[in-house]
């Protein structure tokens, strides 16, 4: 797993949950953070499929996303990249070159709020796929 982030998180109340959740997630994980502007998101080292969030995005159940994580992982895709971007989200050629596109319902979030809310769901999801009683289905 490999996360992406426009901006700084530094030192905030996000920065702690991000932490806490970076903490549990024992599949392999990475956070990169990029400027606000400008940098570049590094190439790739293996396969990989590429997940922007975006307000324009599927709004995928844990189980769900849990379930496409499972299929790329036993298709031998051995990086999943997480994007977030800046204020003004992702250009057309982004989203048009991603494999997903996410959306944690139809509302904005701020970049470090939904930093803190994807490694929730990374480390729901990668639960869920070991069969640990964290989440629980409805």
């Amino acid at each position: 797993m490999h996360v992406i982030a426009r901006g700084k998180i530094a030192r905030s109340p996000e920065a702690e949950l991000v932490a806490r959740y970076e903490k549990r997630i024992t599949w392999p994980l990475k956070i990169t953070e990029l400027p606000e502007v400008g940098g570049r998101i590094p190439d790739p080292a293996t396969p990989c499929r590429t997940v922007l969030l975006d307000e324009k995005g599927s709004d995928l159940s844990s189980d769900e996303l849990a379930a496409v994580l499972e299929k790329w992982r036993d298709g031998g895709i051995r990086e999943c990249r997480f994007v977030i971007g800046a204020a003004d989200g992702h250009s057309p050629e982004e989203r048009a070159g991603a494999d997903l596109l996410l959306a944690f319902g139809r509302a904005t979030w701020p970049h470090l709020l939904a930093r803190a809310m994807l490694l929730e769901q990374v480390f729901r999801a990668t639960s869920i796929l070991a069969g640990h009683p964290y989440h629980r289905s409805g």
